[in-house]
């Protein structure tokens, strides 16, 4: 049996949708951040990545989910590790609890 937790917890999708775009959106500007140091077009990125250029956009605005495997394209295009990435430009892990910041 499976529960339903947006019936039975009203606020949890709003919730989960508002710490997912939250983590888009500062995954977006360490893209953004990392591409402009190094003084990439958002199309020239693109070609690097392999990626087409209104899908970068798309990552800068937070408006995209990239997957595991597009995150990995993104940081080799950007001559970063992933793990670079996520800790040289800001991108914070909250914890499950929420407490943190």
């Amino acid at each position: 049996m499976s529960i339903d937790l947006g019936s039975a917890f009203p606020d949890h999708d709003a919730v989960k949708q508002e710490d997912q775009s939250g983590i888009n959106r500062r995954f977006g500007k360490a893209i953004r951040r990392r591409r402009r140091e190094l003084d990439f077009s958002q199309e020239e990125l693109a070609e690097r990545a392999n990626l087409h250029r209104t899908y970068i956009s798309d990552i800068e605005r937070g408006e995209r989910n990239p997957s595991l495997e597009n995150i990995e394209k993104l940081a080799k295009a950007l001559n970063i590790s992933i793990a670079g990435l996520f800790t040289d430009y800001g991108i914070e892990v909250r914890g499950e609890s929420g407490n943190d910041p």
